[in-house]
């Protein structure tokens, strides 16, 4: 008997771009993907390190892999990125919104301008720019493209914190004054959050024209963050651990294969169980 959903997670001949690639989970979406056949552009504002993980990656999957620098606030880049996809590959398939700013609490260093009275207002335009407006202006330029050809995916990576609030409890520093503890800036929460709303517009403004878009919200990953913060965090997820960063492979595979062919507008929670405390 063959498998019922045989060649519904085969991605071969499609081509898939990834923004922040060369980060911690940009490097695993692409790792699924390529692992289902597909060709991916790891786009990050870092060309060395785009072109690095590419090659990297490259390594260990057969599927074709490049990597180029891409400001995701700047629409002419954007432009020009899918052109060259479009010179190079003659089709885009999957968009996946990965890039974001994300400052790293757990170890304390945060603490002089993540605060709510302190965060500058610079930064919440930065953080903004990069996770939201990024994810905006890519989804306009590579959707369009998508929709034209009737047929594509987008995948807005999203967060536990976009249907939790942060439990600042967790970035808690012995000794620190309370008026001086690091916390979760307020702009990781309104981004996450925002990614989910752009994931049901686009869902329903493209639903005519082949193009489904779906959110993913993963919860934290392993990253040999200090041990008193994993020991926090991990009391509060039913699992009682954090993720490894290979576990949101599958996930990702699905939502951006037909294996998910009845699914747009939706939010996957892959958080331990998190969110249900």
């Amino acid at each position: 008997m063959r498998p019922l959903c045989e060649g519904k997670f085969d991605l071969t001949g499609r081509v898939a771009v990834i923004t922040g690639g060369a980060g911690l989970l940009g490097r695993q979406h692409a790792a699924a993907l390529a692992s289902a056949g597909a060709s991916i552009v790891l786009a990050d504002i870092s060309a060395d390190q785009a072109q690095a993980a590419a090659r990297e990656l490259g390594h260990e999957f057969p599927s074709c892999f490049c990597g180029t620098r891409l400001d995701v606030s700047n629409e002419n880049e954007i432009h020009a990125l899918k052109d060259r996809i479009l010179e190079q590959f003659g089709r885009l398939d999957i968009l996946i919104n990965n890039a974001a700013n994300n400052p790293k609490m757990e170890d304390g260093s945060g603490k002089d301008f993540t605060r709510l009275e302190n965060l500058p207002i610079h930064q919440w335009e930065a953080d903004l720019a990069v996770g939201l407006t990024g994810a905006f202006l890519c989804s306009r330029v590579m959707g369009a493209e998508m929709a034209r050809r009737g047929k594509g995916v987008i995948l807005n990576v999203a967060s536990d914190l976009a249907v939790i609030a942060p439990d600042q409890r967790v970035y808690k520093q012995v000794g620190t004054p309370d008026d001086e503890q690091p916390v979760k800036p307020v702009t990781y929460s309104v981004v996450k959050t925002a990614l989910i709303g752009l994931t049901r517009y686009l869902a329903t403004y493209w639903a005519d024209s082949g193009v489904r878009v779906n959110s993913i919200s993963p919860g934290g990953v392993f990253n040999n963050q200090p041990e008193e913060f994993v020991k926090q965090v991990s009391e509060r997820i039913p699992l009682g651990r954090m993720a490894q960063p290979d576990e949101y492979r599958g996930a990702v595979l699905f939502l951006c294969s037909d294996a998910s062919s009845y699914m747009t507008g939706a939010n996957l929670v892959v958080d331990g169980g998190r969110s249900c405390w």
